[in-house]
């Protein structure tokens, strides 16, 4: 099965799913370090969101693909890297309880030690 790029837009349900996942971390991240209005994202966390929808998007593994700290390919640039980092190091543990189901699926994905071509 492969994803499919409509418009720039994600459609396969596993990378439409790690998107959510993404984007519900930044979101935590976001509301307790740049508080917004509306909880909207703040600049840069909008950019970074906007980053990470495009690297899924060019993803070489698509719905065979682990999470990206199991990845052997690495396609954030270093900068972005190390802000996904931080905000995944802050909004996971925070996950479990705002976003479970989210939390289940990416542990689930975790678990794929290589990524299926």
């Amino acid at each position: 099965m492969t994803t499919f790029v409509s418009d720039n837009k994600l459609v396969h349900p596993r990378t439409l799913r790690e998107k959510k996942t993404v984007d519900a971390m930044i979101q935590i991240f976001c509301n307790h370090h740049h508080p917004a209005s509306n909880d909207s994202l703040c600049d840069s966390c909008q950019s970074l969101a906007d980053y990470a929808e495009e690297r899924l998007i060019h993803c070489p593994f698509e719905y065979g693909k682990t999470t990206c700290v199991n990845c052997k390919v690495h396609c954030y640039k270093n900068d972005m890297r190390h802000e996904i980092k931080k905000i995944m190091r802050y909004a996971g543990p925070r996950m479990l309880f705002k976003h479970p189901i989210y939390t289940l699926f990416h542990y689930w994905d975790g678990l794929r030690k290589e990524p299926l071509f």
